[in-house]
């Protein structure tokens, strides 16, 4: 198995060095080659997308990750929209990003350029195949993908879908490398691959993520968990408030930008909690919360601190009364992981305070963290939401996938 692998690592590597000079006319021809593809096989990537969710339901796996999982006619038609709007971005290889001339006459350009060999070690969303593909074409890298063993036909049908057809491009199949064994050795073979692949990323869980952040001898950009918060403060438009912690905790649970823990302003927390926990619980949440909050909600589940942390990714949301938004941003800033976060507040120093001092990828006034997404940003699609703060963070798109290189032009010059 093991030189299987290395056979696609190797032959990503070649293929990335053909992609990496392939025009933008022909990185977009294949583009919509791959979007036509997707939907002339949504039949059949239906059908195996199916066996997936047979064998996740026999497993136990909850509600919100079958979720994650499924596919529909309407998901597939909106992954190859999300391939149309990267066909649609500006092409970011070749971008100079600054020039300047030197005394000395030397001109100097700082160049953007592709990063190389992308690996993408991800589980449960089948339509991560299509979106890093995309992206890692159109920013023209090469990608080698390893999805989950609880999608892995719906993954082979996208794969066998979207990289047909893309060599009339002058874009090798290659380029779009697909690890077709759910093996776990798989991944380290990736993890230690430093010689093909150039840039980790992780996208699952958070036992996944923590493990390829220790052993990899690649570098890794960290799709980290999403402890989402949404603030609610003693001066905010309380019936929006409502609206917007519904749709960031009920609209999609099982995603890492629905929010995990919501924390309320005291002055308001005898008028807003017993309307929102109704609405919350008619959508069958499961409320925890902390001492305060249980004398006005009678009957909840104690939160510990353990739950503070806990990204549930289903219908559970734990529930803090804090005395000012000093208190609600030092609680985010500890339990958070620097994924979204929000404030729903008409106070001008409030939102000043939160918006400067939340130490998150993504800070919200007045508005869901279901935004936190590479689409609803105009990014196309995503190939991840980095938590990291270094070289990329938030949703990573087009411009997070290049690095950059210096290009000098010279007239004969040299060092004195």
């Amino acid at each position: 198995m093991k030189n299987k692998i290395l056979k696609i690592l190797n032959d990503a590597k070649d293929a990335s060095r053909v992609v990496a000079g392939v025009s933008t006319e022909n990185k977009n021809k294949a583009l919509s080659q791959m979007a036509k593809a997707l939907l002339k096989n949504c039949r059949y990537i239906l059908l195996q997308n199916a066996k997936d969710v047979v064998i996740a339901k026999k497993k136990g796996l909850s509600d919100a990750m079958i979720d994650r999982l499924r596919l529909t006619n309407k998901r597939i038609k909106d992954m190859a929209q999300a391939i149309k709007s990267v066909h649609g971005l500006k092409d970011p290889v070749g971008e100079v990003l600054r020039k300047w001339k030197r005394p000395n006459g030397l001109l100097i350009k700082k160049v953007r350029v592709p990063i190389g060999v992308l690996g993408i070690v991800y589980e449960s969303r089948p339509n991560v195949t299509s979106d890093c593909a995309a992206l890692c074409i159109k920013s023209g890298n090469a990608c080698v993908l390893r999805g989950g063993s609880e999608a892995i036909n719906s993954n082979l049908a996208i794969h066998r879908s979207i990289t047909s057809g893309i060599e009339k491009f002058g874009i090798p199949r290659e380029a779009i490398g697909m690890i077709n064994v759910t093996d776990r050795a798989a991944v380290e073979a990736m993890l230690h691959a430093d010689e093909y692949i150039d840039l980790i990323i992780p996208r699952g869980g958070e036992s996944l993520i923590k493990h390829v952040a220790k052993n990899s001898r690649v570098p890794v950009v960290k799709h980290y968990k999403g402890v989402c918060h949404l603030y609610v403060d003693r001066s905010a438009d309380l019936k929006k408030a409502k609206e917007i912690v519904l749709n960031a905790k009920v609209q999609r649970p099982g995603v890492c930008n629905a929010i995990e823990n919501l924390l309320v302003h005291k002055d308001v927390a005898r008028k807003f909690l017993p309307e929102a926990a109704r609405a919350l619980e008619e959508a069958d949440v499961e409320l925890r919360g902390c001492e305060k909050t249980r004398k006005i909600l009678g009957g909840i589940r104690a939160a510990t601190d353990k739950d503070w942390y806990e990204e549930y990714l289903d219908l559970t949301l734990a529930i803090k009364i804090v005395n000012n938004v000093e208190e609600a941003i030092a609680f985010i800033n500890k339990y958070g992981s620097r994924h979204s976060d929000a404030i729903v507040t008409k106070n001008k120093k409030a939102v000043d305070k939160f918006l400067n001092n939340v130490d998150s990828a993504c800070v919200y006034l007045n508005a869901s963290t279901r935004f936190t997404d590479g689409h609803q940003f105009g990014m196309g699609a995503e190939i991840g939401i980095s938590t990291d703060k270094i070289h990329a963070r938030g949703p990573m798109a087009l411009e997070e996938l290049c690095t950059y290189k210096y290009i000098i032009l010279g007239s004969g010059q040299i060092r004195q």
